[in-house]
């Protein structure tokens, strides 16, 4: 029976064939459908696994970058909070020499005010001395000089020459002793 109503059909078809130039011959559809499900039969065993295995590989280098991309960003970040700790705690450092700093210069500054202080008086204390000494000897020599001065004075006032110099000495020293007292 197939055989008849492949023989019909091919009666039928060569006769529609010569009739119709569109519709192809059996044998070119036989033929088509052939290599139609070789090519199909092609790439689903071999072509399509291929596809699917680069595919997969490609995801799984999307996803293993994407992951190392994320454990990079994780390193920065961390990074990041390292270098934010560590300049925190430069500042921190470089706020305590300058604090440091200061009051050593603080320090330095009264150290030297004092030294300053001390050598002044040192200074005035040696000037004091010196001027009392200075006026000591000019005392005494002002003593000789209104001694003999005042002897000589004496001397043309009473007429006579005082020529006994313990005599002139007690004289001058009663008188300057005398002088002292009404100054007081």
């Amino acid at each position: 029976m197939l055989s008849t109503i492949l023989g019909a059909a091919g009666d039928a078809a060569e006769t529609e064939e010569e009739l119709n130039p569109l519709i192809p011959h059996t044998a070119e559809i036989i033929i088509s459908a052939v290599v139609f499900l070789l090519i199909f039969f092609l790439l689903k065993k071999i072509v399509i696994p291929m596809f699917e295995k680069a595919y997969a590989e490609r995801t799984a280098a999307i996803e293993g970058g994407i992951e190392e991309a994320q454990a990079a960003q994780k390193e920065a970040r961390a990074a990041l909070e390292q270098y934010t700790a560590q300049l925190a705690g430069a500042r921190q450092e470089a706020a305590a020499i300058r604090e440091e700093a200061k009051e050593q210069g603080a320090q330095i500054i009264a150290e030297l005010r004092a030294q300053a202080q001390a050598e002044a008086e040192r200074i005035t204390s040696t000037a004091h001395a010196q001027v009392e000494a200075e006026r000591a000897q000019v005392l005494a020599q002002l003593k000789g000089e209104v001694g003999s001065m005042a002897t000589a004075l004496a001397g043309r006032i009473v007429g006579e020459v005082l020529d006994d110099s313990a005599a002139q000495k007690r004289t001058v020293e009663r008188f300057i002793a005398e002088l002292e007292e009404s100054a007081n």
